[in-house]
């Protein structure tokens, strides 16, 4: 069986949850997820490579992404990579997590009362 299949019910750490959100729309190499990523976290985040590279295989490994497509580029394998139906799923719920708290926590932000906030105990 592989692993995390059927047992992921915890949140996704924030560098998984990038680097599928990174691959939901196209396959991508290392060196351009790791770009999409600093962009779409508004620079908040930056992968470093072994981190990067540890974090793909371990996914792989997991059954959430594949190799999409390898070529050699001045000598060096580059590796694409792309979601998997598990990791799209994956990516999928954990979404749907992350927008349920969201709204959430906005319900209860505009619902707040003046005697309810650390303001009003100040």
């Amino acid at each position: 069986m592989v692993r995390g299949v059927t047992e992921r019910k915890k949140p996704l750490q924030e560098p998984t949850l990038l680097i599928l959100t990174a691959l939901a729309d196209a396959p991508r190499h290392g060196y351009a997820l790791s770009q999409e990523i600093t962009q779409m976290s508004e620079g908040r985040v930056k992968l470093r490579t072994g981190t990067l590279y540890g974090a793909l295989e371990r996914l792989q490994a997991d059954g959430l992404i594949a190799v999409f497509a390898e070529e050699r580029v001045e000598g060096r394998l580059r590796r694409t990579y792309t979601l998997t139906a598990q990791g799209r799923q994956t990516l999928t719920e954990e979404a749907r997590r992350l927008a349920a708290t969201a709204r959430e926590a906005t319900r209860r932000l505009n619902n707040a009362t003046d005697s309810g906030t650390a303001e009003a105990l100040a």
